[in-house]
């Protein structure tokens, strides 16, 4: 028997989609006690889209989904797999990833959902490299679709002006080596970190009840210090790793892609890495922490900003609740 040839996974193709609604700080303003200074000075964040109440995770995960095919030129019938990271899916089960493949028509496709929280998208497109790379699958959707404004406790101002809501998906199809594509993962969890970071109620821990929605158990908590503390360690030492390991320096990236939870989290990875302004993309500004979505759909903008062009070294990197962190890197081979 010959031997079976290595493949190399590489993204083909760039989605994704918001909603129209825009909430700006001065509209929270109305909401709760805080102001835009306070809010762009500690964040970066001075919009957020919001989805229009009964729309689901699936709904804005199928339109990117749909977009990254039309990028990468690929058909519905010809998707394999289908990753969903999410943890705002459309309900606790069937998966979002089923629903999503029945709205864009993928009917050779099986799917699931993975909850990473922020650093979902990172794990889904590991999990859709391995699966190229074993040749299990010819072409994959990793989509990272969240309404977080679902799982909102508006009253909190400590936590209701940090997310938004979108979804962001990529295309994972085996390339030619020679193009680029995906050169090295590093993807870690540390369950001592829930403590800081979690939705209490909604699961077999704590089933829903009237005390339970009336004490807003299922709303985001968040220790905001802790966590800050925590995700400039991780999301800084985990690209410094990735990128040391891998021979390159700081001039050596052409493209930074962080999870956009927090400008001063970013800037703290970008200074360990020794980055430049112009290497980084920033989408905080317009659209929050959008938490699995976020790294996917900053790619789609920078891509169609023009910053993105074929064998750019791209470095990508999340911290997320769990706690969950880890960082890609990777040539560019999108179209």
């Amino acid at each position: 028997m010959a031997p079976r040839t290595l493949l190399t996974a590489g993204i083909t193709g760039v989605g994704m989609s918001i909603p129209e609604k825009r909430l700006t700080n001065a509209d929270l303003e109305k909401i709760v006690e805080t102001n835009d200074e306070w809010i762009v000075e500690r964040t970066g964040i001075r919009e957020r889209r919001i989805a229009e109440e009964g729309v689901g995770a699936s709904f804005h995960g199928a339109k990117a989904a749909e977009a990254a095919m039309e990028h990468a030129g690929a058909k519905p019938e010809e998707i394999d797999l289908i990753v969903v990271p999410t943890v705002t899916p459309d309900m606790v089960f069937p998966a979002t990833a089923g629903l999503i493949q029945e709205m864009i028509g993928a009917t050779n496709a099986w799917g699931f959902d993975l909850e990473a929280a922020c650093s979902g998208f990172l794990f889904g497109l590991q999990t859709a490299r391995a699966q190229i790379e074993a040749g299990h699958a010819k072409k994959v959707l990793v989509i990272g679709t969240e309404i977080m404004s679902s799982i909102l406790d508006w009253t909190d101002r400590n936590s209701c002006i940090l997310f938004g809501d979108g979804a962001g998906a990529v295309v994972v199809e085996a390339v030619d080596p020679s193009r680029g594509g995906i050169i090295d993962a590093i993807n870690r969890i540390d369950g001592s970190g829930a403590k800081f970071l979690h939705q209490k109620a909604g699961g077999s821990l704590m089933k829903a009840s009237r005390e339970s929605v009336e004490n807003n158990l299922h709303t985001v908590f968040q220790a905001g210090r802790d966590v800050y503390k925590y995700a400039v360690k991780g999301m800084a030492g985990v690209t410094k790793e990735i990128v040391d390991r891998n021979g390159f320096t700081g001039p050596d990236v052409d493209l930074f892609v962080p999870h956009q939870a927090n400008i001063r989290i970013i800037e703290a990875a970008q200074r360990r890495v020794g980055l430049e302004d112009s290497q980084v993309a920033i989408t905080i500004d317009r659209f929050g922490n959008t938490t699995a979505a976020s790294i996917p759909m900053a790619l789609c903008v920078a891509n169609s900003e023009g910053r993105l062009k074929e064998g750019d070294l791209v470095v990508l990197c999340a911290f997320g609740a769990g706690f969950t962190w880890g960082s890609t890197v990777l040539r560019w081979t999108a179209p």
